[in-house]
C-alpha cells in the first residue's frame, strides 16, 4: 500500500509540473503495483475447513435433547 500511495503523490506532483512523460511512465508503474497487490490478495485467501454459519445454525435439535451449555 506504501508503494501505491507514494505512486500516486507521485503522479500528483507530476501533473501539476506538466512532466507528461513523466506521468505516463508513473502510470503505468501504478498499474503494475495494482496488479501485484491483486495477485497476493487472491493468493492469501486460506480454507481453514471451519464450517460456515449456516451449516451449524441448520442444525434441529430433537424434543427432549438438551443442549449442554
Amino acid at each position: 500500500m506504501q508503494i501505491r500511495d507514494n505512486l500516486l503523490d507521485r503522479i500528483a506532483e507530476a501533473e501539476r509540473e506538466g512532466w507528461r512523460g513523466e506521468v505516463e511512465g508513473l502510470k503505468v508503474s501504478l498499474a503494475g503495483a495494482e496488479q501485484k497487490l491483486a495477485q497476493v490478495d487472491e493468493r492469501s485467501t486460506v480454507d481453514l475447513g471451519l464450517p460456515t454459519f449456516h451449516e451449524v445454525a441448520g442444525r434441529t435439535v430433537a424434543a427432549g435433547e438438551r443442549s449442554r451449555a
